[in-house]
């Protein structure tokens, strides 16, 4: 059965179908690698926080239909449903979207699965008895415990209060209550602040995509800007850039350096993501690889997200030009395709936003010609598109899967985070400087403290970070989720509701827990 939910993710219990005897209830591991007997040495450690990475990475790899990953931006201000799958129809409709929706069960499970993987490598690694000094101790349950708040953040920005559940489970647990706000953010402020005090700088990570210390710092500006602890999120801002481990890219670099291009889209080319490759505005950056054995799921499914199915058009084949195979589950929006950009911003080049197509098929009789699509084609084959998520390899031309890095988190959003949080201070000059640092390198008119608003700010993620961000956690964790789609993309979504901005707690989870009641969030 594929839905698997937090009643039974959070145990570790096994039954088989032998005997309706107790003996055959007790749980007994004849295995020296179960988690009570794993997770407390190094070499233990160090498979669970492999294992661990990989649960995370499944936030954004994991393929329940291709279209899953677009409910982080169909029915939000920057995109519109294009070739669905099923998963993102209530979220261009909102009148669809109930309890039972299969994105809400998905993303529900994914935490959960997160957290109890990290309860499991904490409780392991806090046991007297585990073979670690001091610093490996604090070292293993720093990256634990920043991955579980990171998976508590996603919970209570998108559904409010959630169960809490801080211990593994060895046995069935039916009485699931919902957690205050204030001690869920209490836990996951704790946590990253441990993490923040225990994991190392950037760049003395023991691997490549370890998590430092500068990661968490960035997390609990976010998690503080959600709490209106602003101040504080301004200093964790200013922790990552006070650190001197990043710059912003201004030149160009990297593998196709000597090509067209420019300096912002040289960031997102395969071979130019991480951290060792150049790109020095890297904080968190999940590292995926092409046929290595754990390399990656190949089920990444971001490059038939965003790219368009341009293939569907004769006269047009999948080139590397063009981003490799697109499906074209979600398209921009209106706003973001005519009226986000000013003249001579870099990040709206044709290097990063592809908006006019040649037919490349030499057979064809239009070859070279500009495409001028029909009106069917701008619905997903021929439209504008971010080449963030542009990749192609030659010997997977059908692209059944992407294994482009995933830029978890830069140095550009650590500056829009500050900005956020110095304009909720009133600090209006002190933001414009924020905002200018972007606005410089993308060559874009310099702003003053007097245009500096939430509204400003937000589209100036949206120009920087488009493709990037989970922009619904944006815009529901600032609370303007309902009023900007209503302003920017109310047309293709007149069904929203006030509600809307939170999730529905899937119904099995409220079913299945038969000796507690589980709310609802209101509406569904």
């Amino acid at each position: 059965m594929k839905k698997i939910i937090l009643l039974l993710l959070i145990t570790s219990v096994s039954f088989g179908f032998y005997s309706c005897k107790k003996s055959f209830l007790d749980e007994k591991s004849d295995s020296a690698y179960s988690p009570e007997s794993t997770f407390k040495n190094v070499a233990g450690l160090e498979a669970g926080i492999a294992g661990l990475q990989a649960s995370v990475r499944e936030q954004y790899t994991m393929q329940v239909t291709q279209s899953l990953l677009a409910v982080f931006q169909v029915g939000t201000d920057v995109a519109l449903n294009g070739l669905d799958a099923g998963e993102a129809a209530p979220f261009h409709n909102y009148s669809l979207l109930n309890s039972q929706n299969p994105a809400a069960v998905s993303y529900w499970t994914w935490a959960y699965k997160v957290i109890t993987n990290s309860n499991q490598i904490i409780k392991g690694a806090s046991d007297s008895s585990a073979v670690l000094t001091g610093v490996q101790r604090n070292l293993y349950l720093g990256e634990a415990k920043f991955y579980r708040a990171y998976a508590y953040n996603f919970l209570v920005t998108l559904w409010g209060p959630v169960p809490l559940v801080d211990q593994p489970l060895d046995k069935p647990k039916t009485d699931f209550t919902r957690a205050t706000l204030e001690s869920l953010n209490t836990f996951i402020n704790n946590d990253l602040l441990f993490a923040a005090a225990n994991l190392p700088a950037v760049d003395a990570v023991s691997k490549p995509g370890r998590i430092s210390k500068e990661a968490a710092n960035q997390l609990l500006a976010e998690v503080y800007l959600r709490q209106g602890k602003n101040d504080l999120a301004e200093a964790q801002c200013m922790n990552v850039i006070n650190s001197k481990k990043f710059s912003m890219i201004t030149a160009r670099y990297g593998v196709k350096k000597a090509l067209s291009g420019d300096a912002f889209s040289d960031m997102f080319i395969y071979g130019n993501q991480r951290r060792r490759q150049g790109n020095t505005e890297a904080i968190w950056v999940q590292e995926l690889e092409f046929n290595i054995p754990g390399g990656s799921s190949s089920l990444d499914q971001h490059r038939r997200v965003w790219v368009p199915y341009y293939s569907n058009v004769k006269g047009l084949l999948v080139a590397d030009s063009l981003g490799g195979r697109g499906i074209g589950r979600l398209r921009l929006s209106p706003w973001v395709i005519n009226n986000l950009y000013k003249a001579n911003d870099m990040r709206n080049s044709k290097y990063n936003i592809y908006r006019t197509f040649y037919y490349n098929d030499p057979s064809n009789a239009k070859f070279g010609q500009k495409v001028i699509p029909v009106p069917a084609d701008t619905l997903y084959s021929i439209v504008p598109f971010t080449t963030k998520w542009n990749h192609f390899i030659a010997t997977d031309p059908t692209g059944n899967g992407a294994y482009k890095d995933l830029i978890t988190m830069r140095l550009g959003e650590t500056y829009l985070l500050l900005a956020e949080a110095q304009f909720k201070q009133n600090k209006l000059p002190e933001a414009a400087i924020s905002i200018n640092v972007l606005r410089t390198r993308a060559n874009a008119a310099q702003v003053s403290g007097s245009d500096i608003t939430l509204d400003f700010i937000l589209d100036e993620r949206v120009r920087e970070l488009i493709g990037e961000e989970n922009r619904r956690m944006t815009l529901v964790r600032t609370g303007t989720l309902v009023d900007r789609l209503k302003k920017l993309n109310f047309p293709q979504n007149s069904t929203v509701q006030a509600f809307n901005q939170l999730l529905p707690i899937p119904q099995t989870e409220i079913d299945l827990n038969k000796d507690a009641k589980l709310e609802q969030n209101p509406g569904y």
